[in-house]
């Protein structure tokens, strides 16, 4: 399950470049206000409200086994979307659902797919208004499209980082291969606290590894990055699996690159860095946030340890470098 654990050394991503090949040249309306490049696309909805458009697709084998618990996997499909929508700092709508059947799928399996999509769209006040329902030869697979919506210019970019940003992260990363891919909470109440109380400049969720995200962030924004070591967050089951051998990866190395944290990672002035924490830790006590480095002006990320500074070789999960 390659997509659920990722070491890549830097270099030319495939995905990202074979997305930029068939991406350019496509064509725009007056009212596409962003296109492809970030979390969501933003459409102008008139003149109180900017639409948020996203899809996300996941395949049997690659994002989740057929053994997995089907509640598990629904749960998993549509709350994917709702981490892009909250790194946009938004507020999600309506949900198109289309799904590719194999002949040999469990009738019972594809019910609990959808308990998971209907328990998701309840908690979150989410319309599912249709989509479509094909026969496949399988793996079965689903492709799920999302609108959202933000106030005219409010929504959150990963092109707004500013040199000395404090970079902050939620939650505890690496590992996610050990459940948290299917059980995560995506950070929508998280994302509208941010911001509504602090001014952030740039945000992105965390699906394909710290070290690959971080660098989209950068590369939007046209900046560099600093990471300190010591106050990366590496969950429990990212240490758990390096100690016993259970993962190639030391735990560090995991927090970096393993994919599916479903975390957010945004930056702010550093002037507001301890009144962010503090803040923070009385509005989501359970939930981590750690300041982990600073936009630095030269384009390249690098880590800071009681070694020094180093280049950053290490990259997020790549689907077309997948092993």
């Amino acid at each position: 399950m390659g997509a659920l654990l990722g070491l890549r050394e830097q270099g030319m991503n495939r995905e990202v470049e074979l997305i930029k090949s068939l991406t350019q040249g496509l064509p725009r309306r007056q009212d596409t206000i962003l296109g492809v490049g970030d979390d969501c696309a933003i459409v102008k909805a008139g003149p109180e409200q900017e639409w948020l458009l996203k899809t996300d697709a996941m395949a049997e084998g690659v994002h989740f086994l057929r053994d997995d618990p089907a509640v598990m996997v629904g749960r998993k499909a549509i709350s994917r979307l709702l981490s892009d929508v909250a790194a946009m700092g938004g507020e999600p709508g309506s949900v198109l659902v289309t799904i590719g059947v194999p002949k040999d799928l469990d009738p019972a399996w594809l019910d609990g797919f959808y308990e998971g999509l209907r328990d998701v769209a309840k908690h979150h006040e989410l319309a599912i208004v249709g989509g479509e329902t094909i026969q496949t030869p399988g793996p079965f697979f689903c492709s799920l499209a999302m609108t959202g919506h933000v106030q005219p210019g409010k929504a959150i970019l990963r092109s707004g980082a500013r040199v000395r940003d404090a970079i902050f992260v939620t939650g505890d990363l690496g590992g996610s291969i050990a459940g948290k891919h299917l059980n995560f909470e995506p950070r929508i109440r998280e994302s509208r606290w941010l911001v509504k109380q602090f001014e952030i400049h740039a945000m992105i969720d965390l699906s394909d590894g710290l070290a690959g995200d971080l660098r989209h962030l950068c590369e939007a924004s046209e900046v560099g990055a600093e990471l300190w070591t010591s106050f990366i967050p590496i969950s429990r089951s990212a240490k758990q699996r390096a100690q016993s051998g259970e993962s190639p990866l030391p735990a560090l190395a995991a927090a970096l690159s393993d994919g599916e944290d479903f975390e957010l990672l945004f930056t702010v002035d550093p002037s507001e860095a301890v009144r962010l924490k503090d803040a923070w830790k009385e509005a989501f006590p359970e939930t981590p946030l750690s300041c982990i480095g600073r936009i630095m002006e030269q384009p390249r990320l690098m880590l800071r340890d009681d070694q020094g500074l180093r280049p950053l070789t290490l990259d997020g999960y790549d689907h077309f470098n997948a092993s």
